[in-house]
């Protein structure tokens, strides 16, 4: 597995949210389509900013005139799960698998296991007493500090998740709506008394993560800067996609 990197010349283009989106998704299209292999990456977005899940509907995760009246950008990724908020303060981590590594992984409790076994030891190291719960969250002192969604193809899938570690909780909560569907464990408490940032640092988390998934050498993200760029045009730049549910 190499860790895909955004060099120098790219990071203007890629502070955009749909850059970033458009990435996770050009990754596992390429592997899908055999012109890369496995890869996994950590990154943030410099301003805050609503995702959606693949099939979230717009008008019941989110407070769309809340995040209109603050410039908070509303965008939509290509896998499942529900509404987050990115931003600075919350690191995203992103990997593809192959399903020939591990053809377990097509099953989807499985894909679950494999991923967060790896980003629960690296948090670990940092936060001994963090834990898993629910389906694939990560939590400390019985509250959620990690989400964590996948996309599952032929060949390969793509799992990526938040680790909120300085986010802007009280934005959190104004931005996102109830949740639609909630882990047992939730007991109904609303964003503000659920979500908590924890105490890591993020770039040991980064080189932990990678220890983790067995990172070799790199891969920059101009080998797939067209893949990229048709889908900003296609899809992530366009409100169409963002507000089609």
């Amino acid at each position: 597995m190499k860790q895909l990197v955004i060099t120098p010349e790219l990071r203007a283009q890629f502070a955009q949210p749909a850059y970033q989106l458009a990435l996770d998704e050009a990754s596992l299209v390429a592997a899908e389509a055999g012109e890369i292999g496995p890869t996994f990456r950590t990154w943030e977005l410099q301003r805050p900013a609503v995702v959606l899940g693949r099939s979230s509907k717009i008008d019941s995760e989110t407070d769309r005139e809340y995040c209109r009246e603050q410039g908070v950008g509303i965008f939509r990724r290509c896998s499942g799960g529900a509404s987050i908020v990115a931003g600075p303060g919350c690191m995203m981590y992103s990997v593809v698998l192959s399903l020939e590594d591990f053809p377990e992984a097509a099953k989807i409790d499985h894909a679950h296991q494999i991923v967060m076994s790896r980003v629960l030891a690296a948090v670990q190291r940092q936060l001994p007493s963090a834990t898993q719960q629910g389906i694939c969250d990560l939590t400390f002192e019985d509250r959620k500090f990690s989400g964590n969604a996948l996309r599952v193809c032929r060949r390969h899938l793509l799992y990526h998740g938040t680790v909120l570690y300085a986010a802007d909780l009280a934005m959190l909560q104004r931005c996102l709506a109830f949740a639609p569907r909630q882990p047992d464990y939730r007991e109904g408490r609303d964003h503000g008394q659920f979500v908590t940032n924890v105490p890591l640092d993020p770039q040991v988390l980064a080189i932990d993560l990678a220890t983790g998934f067995a990172v070799e050498g790199k891969i920059s993200a101009t080998n797939l800067l067209a893949t990229v760029e048709s889908l900003v045009q296609d899809r992530y730049g366009q409100a169409k996609w963002h507000s089609r549910h």
